[in-house]
């Protein structure tokens, strides 16, 4: 929130901008992003649906955390724990890319976007995937495992599985990779308390549906979702005095929807989520082999 410096008289002739405008230093993408989504008080948790999962946890002390980062944040005496998944939205697109050309072909051709079409696809399999685990490590794991030679998998397919049930249970896979990692950050005595979810993911009403069941939480999406550049908007506004500081930004920011969990649709995810911590620890050995037979292959 510090001023940096000033606009040039060169500067605003190249740019439009008055002369003396202060310059804002702001932040990173994803703790500016976790200002427009509201992040104010400690137990806020921002929950970023991109390419990635990226968290930001504000705390109420410094973390040395053995599966997160802990950091200063973005004022003097506060603090924040951060977490990622490697993979999110990157496994939406890479299911259309190969598996919905069809899809694809007929928004090209001014239809329905491809997208909708597999979020239709995945509504109408039940929870469960009709008894399919994925693992979305497709491009290796952040927090809360640390494994970058960790790969994807699908388990329990069979003949009746349909395009739906497979796309539906890469969606859960993010939901239970979520809750692992709530569940790493509980078991650390930190307290997420109030869970903003941001990014382009949050548009897939069904999907913010499964996350919430899988993990039990209330998902608080926000009206306004322009991201990064709104939270930088609102430090420079703090930078100039218009705002007292970031917890400013709780009252600011309007929530449009609470997504809240189904207990029952809990109870059998919670089975289900029991087999995905499982999967991992009895293949992680033939992942990282795979991974070496791969590049030996130059793959």
């Amino acid at each position: 929130c510090e001023i940096a410096g000033r606009v040039t008289a060169h500067a605003a002739a190249l740019t439009g901008l008055a002369a003396g405008t202060p310059v804002i230093t702001g932040t990173a993408d994803a703790a500016a992003e976790a200002i427009s989504a509201g992040l104010a008080n400690p137990g806020d948790l921002m929950v970023m649906y991109g390419s990635s999962i990226f968290f930001i946890l504000k705390t109420d002390r410094l973390y040395n955390s053995p599966q997160f980062w802990g950091t200063r944040f973005l004022e003097p005496d506060s603090y924040a724990v951060a977490g990622g998944m490697s993979t999110a939205g990157s496994l939406t697109r890479w299911f259309r890319d190969n598996f919905a050309g069809g899809e694809v072909a007929a928004e090209s051709a001014g239809g329905i976007n491809a997208y909708a079409v597999l979020a239709e696809l995945a509504a109408d399999s039940p929870p469960g995937a009709r008894g399919l685990v994925a693992l979305p490590y497709f491009a290796g794991e952040r927090t809360p495992i640390f494994d970058p030679d960790a790969k994807g998998l699908l388990i329990g397919l069979s003949l009746s599985h349909t395009r739906g049930d497979i796309y539906r249970a890469l969606l859960e896979s993010v939901g239970y990779g979520i809750r692992h990692n709530l569940d790493a950050m509980r078991a650390e005595g930190m307290s997420p308390a109030r869970i903003l979810a941001v990014g382009g993911g949050t548009r897939n009403r069904a999907w913010m549906q499964m996350v919430s069941d899988i993990a039990a939480i209330e998902q608080h999406i926000p009206a306004q979702q322009i991201g990064a550049a709104y939270g930088d908007a609102f430090l420079a506004g703090v930078g100039v005095g218009m705002f007292g500081g970031t917890r400013d930004a709780g009252r600011w920011v309007q929530v449009q929807e609470i997504v809240r969990p189904v207990p029952q649709t809990h109870t059998l995810y919670s089975r289900y989520y029991e087999i995905y911590r499982q999967v991992y620890h009895e293949t992680v050995e033939s992942m990282h082999q795979l991974g070496k037979l791969a590049s030996l292959s130059g793959l």
